[in-house]
Order: structure tokens, then sequence, then C-alpha cells
């Protein structure tokens, strides 16, 4: 096995699954395979790799949504409980307060800015960038979850996956909420975003914080099966060079839900 981040043929086993954890969401379509995996670490780069013969790919077309929600209804009312969580216990808040902070500090005042959420789901991010000001773009390949955000967030929204939406429309500003870690080639999803990156604009990355998760045991949710990969501080790094960017800003934090992150702002390499 060579690391997909840094090339690196040595690893170590950090965790072995038998059985899905208490925390993990129950896909129909697993339900049925004998459940084996190891989540192992790039001994170079430190980043983390599901090791598993489990095939995942069908799970964003239909089974998350409906694992996860059940159904149009659940959708609606998760979407509902979210966007009506205080402040405090919000990631969301977090999140939104922390782009228009940077963004207004990078680009000074500014007015009707694009932006472009790949991955968005429940559409909870778009609804709040929304409110903020910003010219919103929802991307997201559940039809149900596309849906939903074109009726109830009421902003544009495209149905498909990332790696196969072709458009000429460019963005101020790209985001990737927790989406890296689902994908087989997180350096090529990254590095297709500067097909729609206007000029001067920037890519916002969230990814689960590897190194300090492991630090609690194997009960997080940063390592459900789900996750391909749960990213290092280095690996980061490396990811968003080799798709060519520059970090301008790599923070950690512990989010209010109590998930590692590591968030990351990215400047287009001349």
């Amino acid at each position: 096995m060579e690391c997909p981040i840094c090339g690196n043929d040595t690893f170590r086993v950090i965790f072995k699954f038998t059985e899905p954890p208490a925390i993990e969401t129950r896909y129909p379509a697993l339900s049925k395979i004998s459940y084996y995996r190891e989540t192992q670490q790039c001994e170079q780069c430190l980043h983390f790799i599901a090791v598993q013969e489990m095939d995942l790919s069908a799970i964003y077309e239909g089974d998350y949504v409906s694992a996860t929600y059940k159904d149009k209804a659940g959708v609606q009312a998760t979407f509902e409980k979210i966007i009506s969580l205080p402040s405090h216990r919000s990631d969301n808040t977090g999140r939104v307060n922390s782009i228009n902070r940077f963004t207004a500090d990078y680009w000074g005042e500014f007015e009707n800015k694009s932006v472009l959420d790949v991955g968005s789901g429940l559409g909870v991010f778009p609804y709040l960038m929304k409110t903020k000001g910003w010219n919103v773009t929802a991307l997201d390949p559940d039809q149900r979850a596309a849906q939903h955000i074109s009726e109830v967030v009421g902003v544009e929204t495209i149905c498909g996956d990332f790696f196969n939406v072709n458009s000429d429309q460019k963005y101020d500003l790209i985001t990737f909420n927790k989406v890296l870690e689902h994908v087989k080639d997180p350096i090529a999803m990254l590095a297709k975003s500067k097909d729609n990156l206007a000029e001067g604009g920037l890519v916002y990355v969230e990814v689960p914080d590897g190194d300090i998760a492991a630090l609690d045991g194997s009960e997080r949710e940063e390592f459900t099966i789900d996750h391909l990969y749960i990213f290092s501080f280095i690996s980061l790094a490396i990811t968003a060079d080799k798709a060519g960017f520059y970090p301008i800003m790599i923070e950690r934090l512990k989010e209010p839900s109590t998930k590692y992150t590591l968030r990351t702002f990215l400047k287009r390499k001349e």
C-alpha cells in the first residue's frame, strides 16, 4: 500500500474494527457484508487511511441520506433542528463566523461575493452563508438533498458528483466542509476546484483531525466507516501543496459537537 498523500509505503495499525462502533451509522448496503476494517497511519506524513474491502461507492448517491435521515421529512426535521441550535452549540455558526472574519480581513469590505459549497448535505452551511449576504451555490450528489436545499434554503443548487460537473462559473470562495475525507482522491478533487475559482479567490477546507482524535481512542466519529481518510496537520498541508495551493492559514479546533477539526484557507499558486 502506498500513501495517497506522500507516497510513503510504511504504515502502522492504529485501530482494528470487527463490528461497527456504537457511534457509526448503519448503512443498509453494508448490512450483509462481513465487517472488518483497520485504521492505519502513514509513518511519514501521519495521514490516516481506512483499510477495508467493503465498497462504499454508492452510499452518497442515496444510502447515506436514507440511513442518516430516513426520508424527506427526516431531512427537513434535522435541518430545522440544527439551524435552531444556539450559536455556542453550532458547528456551522462557528464555521460561518470564522469564514466571514477571515475573508473580511483578507479582502477588506466586500459585497456580493460568491461561494460554491461542495457536498452541501442538509444545506445548513449554505443557509447561514446566505443570511450573511453571500451569493451561494450548493452542490450535492444526492437528489433529495439537492431538492431540499433548492426548495427550503432557496439558493442555486447543482445535483451531481463534483468530478463530473462541468461549469465555467467562477466563485470567489469554494468550500469543502468535511468532504475530502470521503473521496478516494482528495488531491484531485481539491485541484479541480481551481477550474471554478475566480481571480484572487480562496478555497476553504475542513477535515477531521486524526492527530488529536486518536488520543481519545477508536470510539470517535472521526474514525467511522464513511471516512476513507483522516488527516494529520502535515498531510493536510501536503494535500494543499500537491493540489496547487498555498495554505494561508491552518489551525485545529474542537467544535461544539466535540469533533476534532483541521481547517485551512488556501490560495492558488501562480
